[in-house]
């Protein structure tokens, strides 16, 4: 007989064999939530990869003229609340919408948002930025959720993992499109080609839900009329604050790096200050909630790391590389495919390894440290001109290489540890600690002014493995309170 073990909420269940079936309808309701986040990332990954291009191009190049420090911290800025619209989003999906509906409004908001950036006017960047934000915080953590239901919980960190490998497909071809419409064509058409990125996946989705057999069509714990009325007083004063903020940025009343400085605080602040109220609120075991946020916090080093791409490398690789071959030179947004096709190729090796939680997030934050040493080196050659862009590919290998180790056992923690009816939200805080390292890398790029580069990348990478050592010398004493 089965000896009972503890889940997320303190509620005791029996375990899982770990060769029991799972669920029915599992593969094809896999394929069909496997689809729409293909289209999403998409979406998500080639915005990424031209928006600060197009930030900081000169106006006469059809760019808004931006200094790069400014682009780049709009840009982390936009990446953490990706993550941090999680957490409402999530909310919202568990006690509102269900899953379902949540993925349906997020992904119209998001195509809508990528096209209002396709039109060619100043303002409406704040306004398609806000729109992705929005609905990419309802689609994230609903997906996730239906993934985990279809898997089932022994397979969740296996189906996770394929799930996350499977979607570099998009992450790979995503910037070689909208990066080839963008710098050769408009920078305007690449937004246009993540707005449809985003409509096809949700034509898809409507077309497969027929297989998902009720997952995710109603939400785990509904709101009563007050709880609602409550929530509807909050979110009109958010959105509220929200207008005037964006509309004082446009007009120039608020400067816009004070605005961004503060919504940095508030991504730092929110998810430690939400595990802390869920502990002194709910049955969830407390040391196993302090077990899950102290990893997850070590896990925004390995994040502060990897936001450098879509906005520090990319600034690199387009003007201190040497990116002619054959007489054509590779638009800077298409090295952004290099990280994808990495995950792709390591994937599989990746999978076969079987070891503790502590020991994967420990590794994976070696491997980030790792690659900005050599980053570190690539930045001082560079003093002396254009170095080769070989340099970047062994720095997307490492780090790439630690994503594919956290990325999908964070998910699996955040859904083995979260108490009944809040899966959808702690799947979102696993976003949220992401979204915490976004904005420390947004910021401590400002220090480019009076550090020189090699120095700065040398900076984060002693943060990165110093994190990695404590977070292994931590193991005896964590190891016991995470179900992974």
């Amino acid at each position: 007989m089965n000896t009972p073990s503890r889940t997320g909420g303190g509620l005791y269940v029996p375990p899982v064999p770990h060769d029991a079936p799972s669920p029915p309808g599992t593969r094809r309701g896999f394929v069909t939530l496997l689809g729409v986040d293909l289209w999403e990332r998409f979406s998500f990954f080639g915005m990424a990869a031209i928006l600060v291009l197009y930030l900081t191009a000169a106006p006469a190049d059809g760019g808004l003229g931006m200094s790069q420090q400014t682009a780049t911290a709009l840009f982390a800025t936009y990446m953490s609340l990706n993550f941090m619209a999680g957490l409402p989003g999530g909310w919202l999906a568990d006690r509102v919408l269900g899953a379902r509906r949540a993925v349906m409004a997020g992904g119209a908001l998001i195509a809508c948002g990528h096209a209002v950036l396709a039109v060619t006017a100043a303002p409406a960047l704040y306004a398609g930025l806000a729109l992705v934000v929005v609905g990419t915080g309802l689609v994230k953590p609903s997906l996730a959720a239906m993934v985990s239901a279809v898997s089932g919980s022994a397979k969740r960190e296996d189906a996770f993992s394929r799930f996350y490998t499977c979607i570099q497909v998009a992450a790979l071809l995503a910037p070689v499109v909208t990066g080839f419409l963008a710098e050769k064509v408009t920078w305007h058409l690449g937004f246009a080609a993540a707005a449809f990125g985003m409509a096809a996946g949700l034509v898809q989705f409507r077309i497969g839900l027929r297989v998902l057999d009720g997952i995710g069509s109603a939400p785990t714990r509904p709101l009563t009329r007050a709880e609602a009325r409550t929530a509807a007083r909050r979110a009109a004063a958010v959105v509220l604050v929200g207008a005037v903020a964006t509309t004082a940025v446009v007009l120039g009343i608020l400067p816009l790096l004070a605005v961004l400085a503060l919504l940095g605080l508030a991504t730092v602040c929110l998810p430690f200050l939400y595990l802390r109220a869920l502990g002194r609120r709910s049955a969830v075991e407390r040391h196993r909630l302090s077990a899950f946020t102290a990893v997850m916090a070590a896990s925004a080093a390995f994040w502060m790391i990897f936001a450098q791409s879509g906005s520090v490398l990319s600034l690199f690789a387009a003007h201190h590389t040497d990116r002619d071959v054959l007489g054509f030179t590779v638009p800077a947004s298409w090295l952004q495919s290099v990280h994808p096709l990495f995950i792709l190729l390591l994937a599989p090796f990746v999978r076969r390894l079987r070891t503790t939680t502590i020991t994967k997030f420990a590794g994976a934050l070696t491997a980030a440290g790792l690659s900005f040493c050599v980053m570190a080196v690539a930045a001082w050659l560079a003093r002396a001109g254009d170095v080769s862009v070989a340099w970047l590919i062994v720095v997307y290998l490492l780090y790439s290489l630690g994503e594919i180790v956290l990325a999908p056992v964070g998910l699996a923690l955040a859904a083995a540890v979260a108490p009944t009816g809040y899966i959808n939200r702690f799947l979102a805080l696993n976003g949220m600690f992401a979204a915490v390292g976004v904005v420390l890398g947004g910021q401590f790029y400002r220090l480019t002014a009076v550090l020189p580069l090699p120095a700065y990348f040398l900076l984060l990478a002693v943060i990165a493995l110093a994190t990695g050592a404590a977070v292994a010398a931590a193991t005896r004493r964590l190891s016991p309170h995470l179900p992974v």
